[in-house]
């Protein structure tokens, strides 16, 4: 409403119409309206009019003189095209421009005329040096001051572009902290978790970690290739590097150490790619991995109950799974301080490495420790969850839940490396040793963790084909030997190492009175007897001698074989009676027949015969006496 009423004011009426209708003038546009004020300048007005002072401006606007009433002088009178005055200055202005071009060119050849300069007062002209000096003094100061204030925002911009690609950089790292470690926000802190927890663990460790934003580089300068935006700040008994030394130790003189064994022990080697931090918490992990690990080792130690107590003292474990025979389990734990002021510890040598312990042990750890265990699982065997006579009872159930601990299975593990590691020994040192029988052994390569087996074949060079008698499967276990003969007798070994050995010595012994057998089967020889334990004769301290009988084709002769571990081998030839030099006369035997029977036994000296072992020297000694068809 009161913009229609403003309307109405400014415009006028043209027509009013019988029902009382209004009809206003339109509206000038603006070409119109500019067309309408241009009509009013006076372009022909003079520059002396301005002399006149502000009266005349005053009394004189929009340039439009007021009418005298001089009766000479005549109205103004606007002509009918709008633009004409503006026109008619244009051409002016013009024809001004042309002659100022024309004494431009004539000045330029300076024929005709020539310009001088106007002289002017030079107390006017010549303004002191210390004016000059101030007014360029305050120029610099204004051109300094504004260059300051471009500096200041400059800096101010580059400043938060750093602080927004620093904060940027720092929440794509912690994208990566947190796709690989646990994280929480607790307050204006970033903890995160180190321990195993998660995996059901118990450690009463808290092993928590903060992160921090590394803001200990200047962007401004070169930012080095290594440099990360973040950093984790770690307990203090976590710091460095820790390992679980596990060795094996025997007191007495022949043997010596057998080994150690280092577990979870990490060269710090940088992976192309990896972060300082994740470097650091790998480390600061596995310290504390150790740490749990010992503290349940510790704990189970002093709760086992055996013949000889397991001492813990300090950060090592001394248990003696054998008499004279000492494991030991050791916590080190050597932080970057330490490190950097004595040398590394003394590594062990690669012939002094247990590889097979440490691999079982490994594996144990992983399978006992740090796999994830559920809060509750149904049971396995379906008796468990029935009802009535047939369910299991609490004693039955408690049998089944009852498990052996992690330092039970250690010990059992270090006892079978022990018992593996001396029968090994032994037999290499009686394949050494003993020239003839050969003995050999071929180690499985799948055995389990607590059971090893060995094939033992006992041979002659030469007569692998014939001599195929003695084949034995030792069984190593924890704590005894079985031993399972070709036949499928079995018989069972302690730990200790002589017995061993004096059963592989008779079995040596054995195998000398199984090949002459073989061999006289091979020759058409007759076996009159055999025995592999023989009771007469002087008595071994080492089993028992073995002896055999065997006669020619013929009949004409025989071959006594007596073998025994100790006393050796001792082989008789029994010749006819009419071949003997010396026969005793007797005066019960008078008829001639009984001179083709077998006269006294001869016995035969094998260290001269000539042969590369004993089946060859019987062999030569066989056809000697065998006669030609």
């Amino acid at each position: 409403m009161a913009k229609s009423c403003f309307l109405q004011l400014i415009a006028q009426v043209q027509e009013v119409s019988l029902d009382g209708l209004e009809t206003y003038v339109p509206l000038l546009s603006m070409s119109q309206n500019l067309a309408k004020l241009a009509q009013r300048i006076d372009f022909n007005q003079s520059s002396d009019s301005d002399e006149d002072g502000p009266e005349r401006e005053s009394r004189e606007p929009w340039g439009k003189p007021e009418p005298e009433e001089d009766e000479g002088t005549v109205k103004f009178q606007p002509s009918l095209w709008p633009w004409d005055s503006v026109r008619n200055n244009l051409r002016s202005a013009l024809t001004e421009m042309c002659v100022l071009h024309d004494v431009l060119s004539v000045l330029k050849d300076k024929k005709y005329m020539a310009l001088d300069p106007v002289s002017q007062d030079p107390a006017l002209t010549k303004t002191p040096q210390v004016f000059q000096l101030i007014s360029k003094k305050k120029s610099l100061a204004t051109a300094a001051q504004l260059l300051l204030k471009g500096a200041e925002k400059l800096t101010k911009s580059l400043a938060e572009n750093q602080e927004q690609r620093r904060q940027r950089d720092f929440n794509s790292e912690l994208l990566r902290l947190r796709s690989q470690w646990k994280l929480r926000k607790v307050g204006h802190k970033i903890l995160g978790d180190l321990s195993y927890r998660s995996a059901g663990s118990l450690f009463p460790h808290h092993g928590t970690f903060e992160v921090i934003k590394n803001t200990d580089i200047d962007l401004d300068k070169k930012v080095p290739d290594d440099y990360c935006p973040l950093n984790v700040q770690i307990p203090s008994d976590l710091e460095g590097s820790a390992y679980i030394k596990v060795s094996i130790q025997k007191q007495s003189a022949d043997i010596g150490d057998l080994g150690t064994v280092s577990l979870f022990r990490r060269q710090p080697k940088a992976k192309p790619g990896s972060q300082m931090w994740h470097l650091k918490l790998e480390a600061a992990q596995n310290v504390l991995l150790c740490k749990e690990i010992f503290a349940q080792l510790s704990r189970e130690a002093v709760q086992i109950k055996s013949q000889i107590p397991h001492i813990v003292v300090k950060n090592q474990i001394i248990s003696q799974p054998f008499p004279g025979l000492q494991l030991s389990i050791s916590l080190c734990h050597s932080t970057g301080e330490k490190k950097s002021q004595r040398a590394s510890p003394d590594k062990s040598k690669p012939d002094d490495h247990l590889y097979v312990l440490e691999h079982n042990l490994h594996q144990l750890i992983r399978e006992v420790h740090t796999m994830p265990h559920p809060a509750s699982s149904p049971f396995g065997h379906k008796r468990l969850r029935l009802a009535g006579p047939m369910a299991y009872d609490k004693a039955e159930i408690s049998s089944l839940q009852q498990s052996e601990g992690l330092l039970e299975k250690i010990i059992k593990q270090a006892k079978h490396i022990f018992l593996r590691s001396r029968t090994a020994r032994t037999i290499d040192s009686l394949a050494s040793r003993i020239e003839d029988p050969q003995i050999q052994a071929h180690w499985s390569n799948i055995n389990s963790v607590y059971e090893s087996s060995v094939k033992v074949l006992i041979t002659s060079q030469g007569y692998e084909q014939i001599c195929k008698s003695i084949q034995l499967q030792l069984n190593i276990g924890v704590e005894q030997i079985r031993v399972v003969h070709r036949d499928g007798r079995v018989i069972t070994l302690s730990h200790q190492e002589q017995e061993l050995q004096d059963f592989l010595l008779s079995q040596m012994s054995q195998h000398q009175v199984h090949a002459v057998q073989q061999l006289a089967k091979v020759m058409g020889w007759h076996v009159l007897s055999f025995s592999n334990h023989v009771g007469l004769g002087p008595i071994e301290s080492i089993g028992n001698a073995s002896a055999i009988t065997v006669a020619s084709p013929s009949g004409e002769h025989a071959i006594s074989v007596r073998n025994g571990p100790e006393s050796g081998c001792k082989v008789l030839v029994q010749f006819p009676r009419n071949q003997a030099k010396e026969l005793p006369k007797s005066d019960a035997v008078q008829d001639a027949r009984w001179t083709h029977l077998r006269g006294p036994y001869r016995e035969v000296h094998c260290g001269r015969m000539e042969g590369r072992n004993f089946v060859y020297k019987m062999e030569l000694l066989m056809a000697a006496l065998t006669p030609c068809p």
